[in-house]
């Protein structure tokens, strides 16, 4: 199968049977997203969701939050993955976010990553989630499940994946495939033992045609 036709049908494939594809991570504003994002790293969404409605009840906007010291946001964070890097890279960004950008979360890609604790996958999910760009966000569910289906062929590194995935996929689909990729990451096609009874995109996937099916 060439790979452009590999993609045009998993896209349709994911637009019936996932027409609304959107983040896990429980948000109100631009900023509170960013906030939750910085978190997830290397930490599930099920557990960052717990630990943000208190985090942003106390500081709920830059002004509050760039005010705070990073003690204090570690009471809140502490259950997450490395919470005193979180907590420092919290206050440097909202005070960073105050300084360069009024308060205002930028929709620049670039731009974002001048803000501590955020690397271009953060970045790329602030501008697909809220600014409805064209980035592909690229973590490990992406980034395996692109190379088991067949979408990028042995990338090394995320940023391989991304301009794989941004090369093949339309402009405007790209915001919601980035959650197709996810999801089925997460919930389908899993690390340890894909589910590959239950996907149903198994006949385009290169993984499952050269094991000849999963156990």
């Amino acid at each position: 199968m060439k790979k452009q036709e590999r993609y045009d049908k998993m896209i349709a494939w994911f637009e019936q049977a996932m027409p609304v594809a959107e983040t896990e991570l429980h948000y109100e504003t631009p900023f509170q997203l960013l906030v939750a994002v910085i978190l997830s790293a290397q930490c599930t969404d099920k557990r960052v969701n717990m630990v943000t409605p208190a985090l942003f009840r106390a500081y709920p906007d830059a002004e509050s939050m760039a005010a705070a010291s990073s003690d204090d946001i570690f009471q809140y964070i502490k259950s997450v993955s490395y919470p005193n890097n979180k907590s420092r890279h919290l206050v440097g960004m909202a005070q960073r976010l105050l300084s360069d950008f009024g308060g205002i979360v930028p929709c620049d890609v670039d731009d974002l990553q001048r803000l501590p604790g955020v690397g271009r996958k953060t970045a790329n999910v602030i501008a697909a989630v809220i600014f409805d760009q064209p980035a592909m966000p690229v973590d490990t569910h992406v980034f395996r499940v692109s190379n088991r289906i067949g979408l990028t062929h042995n990338s090394k590194t995320p940023l391989e994946t991304e301009r794989e995935l941004v090369k093949h996929i339309p402009p405007e689909k790209i915001p919601t495939a980035h959650h197709w990729l996810i999801l089925h990451g997460r919930y389908v096609c899993q690390a340890r033992k894909p589910h590959c009874g239950e996907c149903g995109i198994s006949d385009l996937c290169a993984y499952y045609a050269k094991k000849g099916g999963c156990e």
